[in-house]
């Protein structure tokens, strides 16, 4: 594996030895976040049972003694651990193909994580106005359930499309899923693009990864013990009545 490495990045005279203290530091970040993401599922299990059979994750709520500074920090961490711990097993190969230095690939990885991190602030937003929709309005609460199925079964034929598979594809070439990728593009506008294309790319997955963070019961076992089939037993207690 180390001969296949000193081949890859040598490859146009820019440099003889894997940056392999880059990739020792995804790696501390990859299990750093492995094990942050399991923290805030174990703290944050708790929820609110909503009409419909659901239970709402508290993350959208203002806490007790709590800012809404404090939780969106909270959920920004929180964000950032998945995120290390979903993205980089993909993201490290596909910096390491542009053949920069350590410091270089240093700061593209921060690009592709800021732009991860917006997202994820418009995600937070997004599920704060969502809560307090579905807190308001008992109608639009009773239909989270079939919404919930319905982005199951759309973003899994998306994932079967031609333009996602076209996508992944994409993430094979040298400047990754980026179509406008440059070797003299600056390190962290680079970041950002390769950030930019996989929100694009990924977006079925991370619409299902938010549904199942707004409803704490489809991210496996609640405060009551009931599990993720609760989705679809609330559905059929709908469809029953």
């Amino acid at each position: 594996m180390t001969v296949q490495l000193q081949s890859r990045f040598s490859s146009g005279g820019v440099r003889n030895s894997p940056p392999l203290g880059f990739i020792v530091m995804c790696a501390f970040a990859f299990f750093g976040g492995v094990g942050a993401t399991a923290y805030f599922c174990h703290t944050m299990h708790g929820g609110m049972d909503m009409p419909g059979g659901w239970t709402m994750s508290m993350m959208w709520t203002r806490m007790n003694g709590h800012s809404w500074f404090t939780s969106a920090a909270n959920f920004q961490l929180m964000w950032l651990a998945m995120m290390a711990a979903m993205m980089l097993p993909s993201a490290v190969p596909m910096f390491l193909k542009t053949s920069r230095s350590p410091t270089s690939l240093s700061a593209m990885a921060a690009g592709y994580f800021t732009v991860w991190q917006a997202v994820g602030a418009g995600i937070y937003v997004l599920g704060i106005l969502f809560a307090a929709a579905v807190m308001r309005w008992g109608g639009l609460s009773r239909a989270v359930p079939f919404l919930f199925v319905a982005i199951l079964i759309g973003a899994g034929m998306f994932q079967f499309t031609a333009w996602k598979m076209a996508s992944l594809r994409r993430c094979r070439l040298p400047f990754g899923c980026t179509t406008s990728g440059n070797k003299h593009e600056a390190d962290f506008r680079l970041g950002c693009q390769q950030g930019a294309a996989c929100c694009v790319c990924c977006a079925a997955p991370m619409l299902v990864l938010t549904a199942g963070v707004c409803n704490s019961r489809s991210r496996g076992r609640d405060h009551g013990g009931k599990t993720y089939a609760g989705n679809l037993q609330s559905v059929g207690r709908a469809v029953k009545a």
